[in-house]
């Protein structure tokens, strides 16, 4: 699985415009421009297609850690230079402030169903005995769940956000109701 196919997916998950993507590098001390970003998005069969290296990517990822936790003090931290699929979902985890139950809860919705401490496992360093490489199944499996998750809570939230602000009679959401009767 490519940096660029992960790129593709969190832009698309979150919805993000060209404009916040370079707004994330530049919260990770990063300047690109629109055609890199617009050469990276390409499909690889595309002729403007460019390869999305390992250090391009940690720093975007460090700049999605900024923008949804917020910017520490002092410094940013130097990105990688080589990454790996257990590098990426300990930074999406973070990012995304998830806790393993909510890793678990993930991968349970796309039907990949695991132990605690299968997971545990992917966040150990490389050396450990108990270390396991995250295959790249697992990681696009895992891209899916969070997509499920989070444009799904878009969808909800924009719908309810409709519903609140009409002033004509409120649209079915498709949650039924019994009706209380002078017995219950």
């Amino acid at each position: 699985m490519t940096n660029n196919y992960i790129l593709r997916r969190l832009r698309y998950t979150f919805d993000f415009n060209d404009k916040t993507m370079i707004a994330i590098w530049g919260l990770a001390d990063e300047v690109v421009t629109r055609e890199q970003i617009s050469d990276w998005l390409k499909q690889e069969e595309d002729p403007g297609y460019k390869n999305c290296n390992d250090r391009v990517m940690a720093v975007f990822l460090n700049g999605l850690i900024n923008k949804f936790r917020g910017k520490k003090e002092g410094p940013q931290k130097a990105p990688e230079t080589r990454i790996n699929n257990n590098i990426i979902l300990r930074k999406l985890k973070i990012a995304l402030n998830l806790i393993d139950d909510d890793i678990l809860a993930i991968m349970s919705s796309v039907e990949m169903e695991m132990g605690k401490s299968e997971l545990t496992a992917f966040f150990r360093k490389a050396g450990h005995k108990h270390f396991r490489k995250l295959q790249d199944q697992m990681l696009r499996r895992f891209l899916q769940g969070v997509e499920m998750k989070y444009k799904k809570l878009e969808t909800k939230d924009a719908a309810k956000e409709a519903i609140e602000s009409s002033t004509e009679t409120p649209v079915n959401t498709g949650v039924w109701k019994t009706p209380k009767t002078d017995e219950s």
